[in-house]
């Protein structure tokens, strides 16, 4: 799915107004239609809906709202500035909710002594798209005193307050829900200002496909017509030679745990052939654990020699340590060795002992930092936005792929295009789950998948793994080894939608 900026939001409402037999008052109702539908399916033990309406059409959707709601059965209570001056159909909701005398009308000066009792729904109309400037005044008290409520809270395309594009310092909505119309919006993917979203659905309401085809962008959401038009069915004619072969190097004394899960994810992710590359110390556990992988000793306690197989795709960093020894013996390997590269965890903090390490990273690699890793290869910044600006400079002039692990991971090409994934959850936070993502890229990429196909899915992939894992056993309780159980689950998923398109 495109992200389009609020600009070309906006291009593509007139432009479906003026192209489509519809008004833009029939969109208005349109998508007002599509909220209340999800209001009515999902808020139907709560009775009475408190409507907060702006001036602009995001309060016309509003108003209409309220009127659609009350139709429906529900008590409704709306408040606005009165004396506003309204968009032509933010007015012309807004008359037709003054002639229902079941709707009450307040002013937003009466918000103070409303009773929020249990079953009210806060529903914040106040901004959408249109906002470009801080809250102040009357409005971001209103802001404020509708966060303190604990009643639930619904914000109509997007929080007031939240810019679409960029991040903000005004006083935001806080909402439980986020209805947003046709697209995600930026600004709901990044940490500093997705928290105000809550749980975002995306509502459906006929955009222009023409507009949304022809125009361009360089942000996507990995939905599941991306993962769809990427992942392969096997052919029953195949062998293991047909689904590639992978080294994964790592581990050290005391932490053979990240190579054995890398390797483990390797091997459930579906390659041919997996071989690990690790000290003696860790051949017992190695091949208690993961059998189906075979062993080549790289040192004693911690690897120094990095002997690689030409036919194999590497990934390299789960729990590989930073001993000057295995520092030495990967810089010297990177010297030398010209194919991608999956490179993660101590691999990453090697190259960042020395800045000119960087363009030791073959081209086409994909690398897998963490913020703080991140931060370590190539310097800090303020926030997340700039964090992918600095992300999509560094991949382009690299020339490598930056999986820029976060809430919601992007996949940065060298080519400038951004993809946020939208699968995973927060049991991901623990130690592990990064060993895991390595070995299921590394996998992929020796299955025949180009680097951002590789990229794309096995980020995706395990996600979805994780979403499973946690309705067994909790986000907090699930652990990296139950992400990989579940990765069979995913596959099956996978192939009966694919199938479904052939």
């Amino acid at each position: 799915m495109k992200i389009f900026t609020a600009e070309q939001i906006r291009d593509c409402d007139q432009y479906t107004i003026k192209n489509e037999p519809v008004s833009s008052m029939q969109l208005m109702e349109r998508a007002a239609e599509a909220c209340v539908e999800w209001i009515s399916e999902n808020c139907n033990h709560h009775r009475n809906f408190a409507i907060f309406c702006g001036s602009g059409n995001n309060g016309g959707d509003g108003f209409a709202i309220a009127r659609m709601l009350y139709q429906k059965g529900f008590d409704v209570d709306v408040f606005t500035n009165m004396k506003a001056k309204f968009s032509p159909d933010a007015q012309e909701n807004f008359r037709h909710v003054k002639e229902i005398t079941g709707i009450s009308v307040r002013e937003f000066k009466e918000t103070s002594g409303y009773r929020f009792d249990s079953r009210t729904v806060i529903i914040d109309a106040l901004f959408g798209t249109g906002l470009s400037r801080s809250l102040d005044g009357e409005m971001k008290d209103l802001v404020e005193f509708l966060n303190l409520q604990k009643n639930i809270k619904i914000s109509i395309d997007l929080p007031s307050g939240l810019m679409a594009d960029t991040i903000s310092d005004s006083e935001i909505f806080m909402a439980d829900y986020t209805l947003t119309f046709q697209f995600w919006k930026k600004s709901f993917l990044h940490a500093e200002t997705g928290k105000f979203t809550g749980k975002v659905q995306v509502l459906d309401i006929h955009l222009n496909q023409d507009y949304i085809e022809e125009n361009e962008t360089r942000d996507f959401v990995i939905d599941d017509e991306v993962i769809k038009s990427i992942f392969k069915i096997r052919s029953e004619f195949s062998h293991k030679g047909t689904y590639g072969k992978v080294n994964i190097i790592g581990g050290s004394y005391g932490k053979m745990g990240a190579a054995v899960l890398s390797t483990r994810a390797a091997l459930k992710a579906g390659a041919g052939l997996t071989f690990t590359i690790a000290p003696k110390c860790g051949y017992e556990i190695l091949q208690t654990s993961d059998p189906e992988a075979m062993f080549i000793e790289g040192g004693k306690d911690f690897i120094e020699s990095f002997h690689i197989d030409e036919t194999a795709v590497c990934g390299i960093g789960p729990g590989l340590g930073t001993h000057e020894k295995t520092a030495e013996g990967f810089l010297k390997f990177l010297k030398s060795y010209s194919k991608p590269l999956i490179l993660d965890a101590d691999a990453l903090n090697i190259i960042a002992q020395n800045p000119h390490h960087l363009n030791l990273i073959p081209e086409k690699s994909i690398i897998t930092p963490h913020p703080k890793e991140f931060e370590r290869l190539f310097g800090k910044t303020e926030n997340s936005f700039q964090r992918t600006v600095l992300a999509k400079d560094k991949s382009r002039e690299l020339k490598i792929y930056i999986v820029l692990k976060d809430h919601h991971t992007q996949i940065i090409t060298p080519e400038g295009m951004v993809f946020y994934n939208i699968t995973g959850n927060s049991g991901l936070a623990k130690g592990g789950s990064g060993d895991i993502l390595t070995g299921i890229v590394t996998s992929f990429l020796a299955q025949q998948y180009t680097e951002q196909e590789a990229a794309i899915l096995g980020v995706w992939f395990h996600g979805r793994a994780a979403e499973y894992a946690s309705e067994k056993h909790s986000k907090e309780s699930m652990l990296p080894s139950d992400v990989i159980n579940e990765f069979g689950n995913v596959f099956s998923v996978l192939n009966d939608k694919v199938r479904k398109l052939l």
